[in-house]
């Protein structure tokens, strides 16, 4: 009987044929590298330090073209804050000493307004990149990361700090290396609220893009090629038109930003979710299907994976040594004790170096008015607080408990929350003077416009994190109404509103810094508050005046942190986590 031969590796050595979806990705990511060659050819051209950049041309032909380098810019710092988060959180959730001090560094830096870190850094990094424009570049780039990061970072520590004990206890018991736990648990458990806080922090730091490429620090005029210095130019003209063709422009990115990665992530994110039952209704977008679908990303990612290993193999030695009893106390009383007097030498010697500088400039009396001026705006962050929590909340527990209303209401949200209200200030302006209604007030609808966002926001992504499974007993038990949400709603989504909280008062504290004045047509409105104090004092180049504003500013900020919101986080975190 004669055998047949058969050669089974035949076809593996076959080449795959080429789909249409993988030619689509593939176009798709060439066309991104050059659109990226092309737009960092633009960031690098001869620059003198200590002259104005001139004044951006309002002509509607270059909107395309600043748009585009606006949308760069923010990508760029989202990639940075994504890198910061991952490593500022583990650390402040993972190591007890460092938690007493990088939480409370946190708080500082969230209530630092963008003009604060502007004023302290054009002259860095116009410095650092000598000669070129770059420095500008790098400049706008990290105000809009201060803009965007800290929500992010609160975010993933919550996430971290609220980790089920079920879940570490696991982790040990694998023995995983730092490397894996943090892909395999800390970056998954995470990244349902990372996305939503980022895709927040991303529509949030719009409303300071015109801040981060108009700049005007010392009297010193730079503008950046951008959607937001456009803006900034066409209100000094008092040109309505222009302004409002920005707008449609900022309307149409931010829909195709939002359809071309924001819903892709949302879907991807949804792989995460930790539940016994699946849900019925999950949200989908088109282009993640066909990313899905390709081999591409697959492709690109494969030279990266012997870096993976690499480190994967690097963390294996950053594991505790396993240890029979436990630490001395002595010794980790001793350590802490260590520990906290460096940190608070550390802290003296930067209180009393700053008090020396304001003394001898203008006197530390100037403290006295502006606090007075901070307790002004405070009382405006409270009224935006308020408000946001009654009318978003319940907006957001709607929208996040029905997958289908997801779907529908996501783009509106994300157009509404990316939307830059101050690209509105013109027409605002203009509407205050003529009903005759001040800054003083109207500062506080401004405020809101920028701050309320992070509420909804966070509402939506807490009550898209409930399980289905106990949304399925509380409508089997016929649990309704007040009584739905006392019980059930408020726990189940209280870390998150705490999130929301303290990122929108922080938010509406950073916010005050553009609504509490505003220009239009060569009139300007101020508004009695420590925004305004900022936002004069930096155009003056009065940097002592700054770094009071900012210090108060941080004063505030912080005191309301540990007095108010970290007493609701451990509230958070000791009763309803989920």
């Amino acid at each position: 009987m004669a055998l047949r031969r058969s050669f089974p590796t035949r076809d593996v050595w076959r080449r795959p044929p080429v789909r249409p979806v993988d030619l689509l990705v593939g176009a798709m990511v060439v066309a991104g590298l050059y659109a990226a060659v092309r737009i960092g050819v633009a960031m690098n051209v001869p620059f003198e330090p200590g002259r104005s950049t001139g004044r951006i041309s309002t002509d509607a032909s270059n909107l395309p073209a600043y748009a585009a380098r606006s949308l760069a810019r923010m990508f760029i710092a989202l990639a940075i804050s994504v890198a910061f988060t991952f490593v500022y959180a583990t650390a402040a959730a993972r190591s007890r000493r460092g938690e007493k001090v990088l939480v409370p560094l946190l708080d500082v830096l969230q209530a630092v307004p963008v003009l604060g870190f502007l004023s302290a850094t054009v002259t860095f990094f116009i410095g650092l990149f000598r000669g070129s424009l770059l420095g500008l570049e790098a400049a706008s780039v990290f105000a809009i990361f201060t803009s965007q990061v800290w929500t992010m970072t609160f975010s993933m520590y919550h996430s971290l700090s609220s980790q089920p004990r079920e879940l570490d206890e696991a982790a040990r018991l694998m023995r995983l290396t730092p490397w894996q736990r943090f892909w395999r648990l800390d970056v998954p458990h995470s990244m349902i609220p990372l996305v939503w806080n980022g895709m927040m922090s991303f529509g949030g730091a719009w409303f300071f893009l015109a801040a981060s490429e108009a700049i005007t620090v010392g009297h010193h005029q730079y503008s950046l090629p951008g959607i937001g210095s456009y803006v900034a130019a066409a209100s000094m003209d008092g040109d309505l038109a222009a302004v409002l063709l920005a707008v449609v422009v900022m309307v149409v990115m931010v829909i195709g930003v939002n359809a071309l990665f924001w819903r892709p992530m949302v879907a991807w994110a949804e792989r995460f979710r930790m539940e016994e039952t699946e849900a019925e209704d999950k949200p989908r977008s088109v282009v993640f299907d066909v990313l899905r679908r390709s081999r591409v990303p697959g492709l690109l990612a494969r030279p990266f994976r012997p870096l993976g290993a690499a480190l994967d193999r690097a963390s294996e030695r950053l594991r505790p040594a396993e240890r029979l009893g436990y630490p001395s106390v002595r010794r980790r009383r001793a350590g802490d004790a260590a520990f906290a007097v460096g940190v608070l030498a550390l802290f003296a010697w930067t209180t009393w170096a700053a008090g020396a500088y304001v003394a001898r400039t203008v006197g530390l009396g100037e403290f006295r008015h502006a606090f007075w001026l901070g307790f002004l705006t405070f009382l405006r962050v409270v009224v935006v607080l308020v408000f946001s929590t009654l009318v978003w909340v319940p907006v957001g527990v709607k929208i996040g408990l029905s997958p289908r209303l997801t779907r529908i209401a996501q783009p509106v949200v994300q157009v509404l929350a990316s939307f830059p209200a101050n690209f509105l200030f013109p027409f605002a302006t203009a509407a205050f003077v003529a009903i005759g209604l001040g800054l003083d007030v109207g500062g506080i609808v401004l405020m809101a416009l920028g701050a309320q966002w992070y509420l909804l926001f966070n509402a939506i992504a807490g009550a898209m994190a409930i399980p289905s499974d106990l949304r399925d007993a509380m409508d089997d038990l016929g649990v309704h109404g007040w009584h739905r949400w006392r019980r059930f709603i408020i726990p189940a989504i209280f870390p998150a509103f705490v999130t929301g909280g303290i990122t929108a008062a922080g938010g509406a504290w950073n916010a005050s810094i553009v609504a509490e004045v505003v220009s239009y047509g060569g009139r300007t409105l101020v508004a009695s508050g420590l925004g305004a104090y900022i936002t004069e004092a930096t155009v003056e180049g009065d940097l002592p005046r700054v770094l009071i504003g900012v210090v108060v500013m941080s004063i505030f900020v912080v005191g309301l942190n540990r007095l108010v919101w970290r007493r609701l986080y451990r509230l958070a975190e000791t009763r309803y986590t989920l």
